[in-house]
């Protein structure tokens, strides 16, 4: 068991007893550590303490963070979305695909493509000529290939895992770590409208969130939450573009395509480790 797989025992666990706030004591026992282990082991994963982290997943700070995330979208948005510009801290450049491009699968392309640990698991990324353009969270690399391939039926793969491993030490550096980097080329393939949402949550800074609602309002489309929601469900791109950010109006995280446990651990590790950072 890896140190992320710890974390999520505890985070589930944590979740489903937040009501009762259980103690240090509790919380090292259900993972089988010592309360002094376990303390060193999780604040150098959150940046935050135990105590500090559980705050963070109740309903008064998703709200907190929710309001929060809502001025930074509405001030985002009055600047306008033209260019790719330095989005987030993260500073990604997303390029999308033309309408002609749309089909093609990566016929032509050779994509470097390995496994990578990172703060929320394994991952696989991949990258074309135009950036990057898959970016996944892994279970079984087995199966994590095969939708990759599904997704670029056509292209060449070259096995790069430490290829991979540098850019998710860029993609998952913590407060700082990017401003110092270029901008990471991102490529997309989507209709014109799931671009668009694409782009919107990529205006949400860590430590933020935003609702299906106020997104679809954000980019002019206030009667489209669900498709809104279709569409950050259907990001190719776990973590680069924060579809994570996205809960609902009450608060309530809600699923997440990578699992609920790691999108709480996002979210409260963003709360903890970008605010203090």
């Amino acid at each position: 068991m890896n140190d992320y797989e710890r974390i999520a025992r505890v985070i589930r666990f944590m979740d489903e007893h937040r009501i009762e706030q259980p103690d240090l004591g509790r919380l090292a026992r259900h993972i089988g550590l010592s309360q002094f282990h376990f303390h060193r082991l999780f604040s150098t994963w959150a940046g935050v303490t135990p105590k500090d982290f559980l705050q963070c997943l109740t309903l008064a700070r998703a709200k907190e963070m929710l309001r929060r995330g809502t001025a930074v979208l509405d001030a985002a948005f009055e600047s306008g979305l033209s260019g790719p510009g330095r989005l987030h801290d993260l500073c990604v450049q997303l390029e999308a695909a033309s309408p002609g491009e749309l089909k093609f699968g990566g016929k032509g392309w050779t994509m470097s493509s390995g496994f990578a640990d990172s703060p929320f698991g394994k991952c696989l990324i991949a990258e074309g000529p135009r950036g990057i353009c898959h970016l996944a969270f892994v279970e079984n690399e087995t199966a994590a290939l095969a939708d990759l391939h599904d997704h670029w039926p056509e292209a060449k793969f070259r096995r790069n895992d430490s290829g991979a491993e540098k850019l998710a030490a860029r993609i998952f550096a913590g407060p700082g770590g990017a401003r110092t980097r270029p901008a990471l080329r991102a490529f997309v393939r989507g209709t014109r409208f799931q671009v668009r949402v694409w782009r919107a949550l990529l205006q949400i800074r860590p430590g933020a969130l935003t609702s299906y609602g106020r997104l679809a309002r954000a980019i002019e489309k206030p009667t489209a939450a669900r498709a809104v929601g279709a569409a950050v469900g259907q990001n190719p791109l776990a973590y680069l573009i924060p579809c994570h950010r996205v809960i609902r109006e009450t608060g309530v995280f809600g699923d997440y395509h990578w699992g609920p446990e790691r999108k709480r651990a996002m979210i409260a590790w963003e709360g903890g480790c970008w605010l203090n950072g």
